[in-house]
This record gives C-alpha cells, sequence and structure tokens, in this order.
C-alpha cells in the first residue's frame, strides 16, 4: 500500500511549477533586472570615460617617446581623415606625426602612428586650436593644458599635460 501512495503522489501530472509560482519568479526578475540595469549603465559609461582616458594618454606617451628616441619635433593630434589635424574634436583618431608640420596639412612619410578613434565620449582641450608639438628634450614646448573628457550619464574625468611632458590625471568630472 505505501507503493501505491508513493506512485500517486509523484504522477507525471504533479512535477513542474504551477502557473503562480512562474509568474512570481518572473515578477522577482524583472524587479531585479530594473534595479540592476541603471548601474551597470553608469558603470559602463564610467568605463568609456577610463578607456578614454587611457587611449589620450598612450598617444601622448607615444608622442613624447617618438620625440625623445628621434631628437627631433613630434606632433601629436587628432586626424580623421589621417592626412591633416583637425583639433576641434580631440575624440578623432589621434595621429602621431614627425616633425614640423606645414599648415595642419602632413605627408603619409611622416605619420608614425594613428590611435583609433574612442566611443561615446567628448574630449575637449585648449581652446587656441593648436596641437600638442614635442620636442626633441621631450617638452610641449608650453603647449601644456588639460584634457577634459565628458561621457554619457554625467560622467567625465580630467587629464592633465604638464610643463615636462607627462600626463597625469586631474580628478573626476561632472559635466
Amino acid at each position: 500500500m505505501d507503493a501505491a501512495r508513493i506512485a500517486s503522489a509523484t504522477a507525471p501530472g504533479q512535477r513542474g511549477l504551477t502557473l503562480i509560482e512562474l509568474l512570481v519568479v518572473i515578477a522577482v526578475a524583472i524587479l531585479l533586472m530594473g534595479w540592476a540595469v541603471p548601474g551597470l549603465q553608469a558603470m559602463n559609461a564610467r568605463q568609456e570615460v577610463i578607456a578614454e582616458a587611457h587611449r589620450l594618454r598612450v598617444a601622448l606617451s607615444l608622442g613624447r617617446n617618438s620625440a625623445i628616441t628621434r631628437r627631433s619635433t613630434v606632433i601629436v593630434c587628432p586626424s580623421p581623415d589621417h592626412r591633416r589635424c583637425d583639433t576641434r574634436d580631440w575624440s578623432a583618431p589621434l595621429a602621431i606625426v614627425l616633425g614640423p608640420l606645414a599648415g595642419s596639412e602632413f605627408d603619409e612619410g611622416a605619420l608614425l602612428r594613428v590611435i583609433e578613434a574612442g566611443r561615446g565620449v567628448s574630449v575637449r582641450y585648449r581652446r587656441d586650436g593648436k596641437p600638442v608639438r614635442y620636442g626633441a628634450l621631450g617638452r610641449p614646448a608650453g603647449h601644456n593644458g588639460t584634457f577634459r573628457i565628458c561621457g554619457r550619464h554625467e560622467q567625465g574625468a580630467e587629464l592633465v599635460l604638464s610643463n615636462f611632458g607627462r600626463v597625469r590625471a586631474g580628478g573626476t568630472l561632472d559635466c
């Protein structure tokens, strides 16, 4: 008799979740997602700003090191078409160019490296519209200043280029 009772308690129709249980699980999952998504979006915005700051640091360090190694003037500037400097948008691809520029144009032989464009952020640097020019000793020849990086969700950061050509984090920024 015990075997018959066990068989009837585990019949195939008795397995699984009821509709009410399934709806409760779905409701809890929706609540957790609604709580977690804004935090994930803010974290993603912070990571975009950090990635852009790293991209700028790499480009400026490569420019400075190239100037010291080659004992020549090296220019770091945004270049959307890889043929001229356009300092209005520093989130464009960054060109590292050998030698002084004649205006804003440079030939393909002078292009040392291109660092690809950032995503989802805006970068501002100096209002005078000049690129960063490193001399043979790695100093930016009076072109020090602050890069202001603004991303989504009011996330931002500053990078400071010193008179000695080194780059340091200037802190967070509310955009």
